[in-house]
């Protein structure tokens, strides 16, 4: 049976006391030997001689919790995974929070780290999930990821 498709989003930014309580939660989990995780947190760019001083998020909510459900549930059939955890900010967040946080635990930590860096790329690439760049001056444009 499949899993269900959960929502990813939570408004504003994730907290550190959700990240803390995430990984505390999977103590339980007594097959699980390594944990990798990522986070993505708001960086004060300058582009043009601006500031970036926060990040809009938006997206089709609909269909990114689909693509994130398809990635991890083709992670979990692929390889030796656990679990996964995949979470995103809507809305404002501001420079220095944190807005992207993924979690996957395994029995050994010998192809988590890379495998993490394939799952990112892969929702950053494929949902439709998008930043609007606010500037110190009030204006603002898309970011673009490279």
């Amino acid at each position: 049976m499949k899993n269900k498709i959960r929502n990813i989003f939570s408004d504003g930014p994730i907290s550190y006391d959700f990240i803390i309580n995430s990984i505390k939660k999977h103590s339980i989990k007594t097959k699980v030997g390594a944990h990798e995780i990522f986070l993505g947190q708001v960086r004060q760019d300058f582009i043009d001689e601006k500031k970036v001083i926060s990040l809009n998020f938006s997206a089709q909510k609909e269909m990114a919790n689909k693509v994130c459900h398809e990635i991890k549930e083709k992670t979990l059939n692929e390889n030796e995974v656990e679990c996964m955890h995949i979470y995103h900010s809507l809305g404002e967040v501001k420079v220095g929070q944190i807005c992207f946080f993924v979690f996957i635990s395994g029995k050994h930590r010998s192809n988590l780290n890379n495998l993490l860096k394939k799952i990112v790329k892969n929702i950053k690439q494929k949902a439709p999930i998008f930043g609007k760049e606010t500037f110190d001056d009030d204006s603002y444009q898309w970011k673009k990821n490279k």
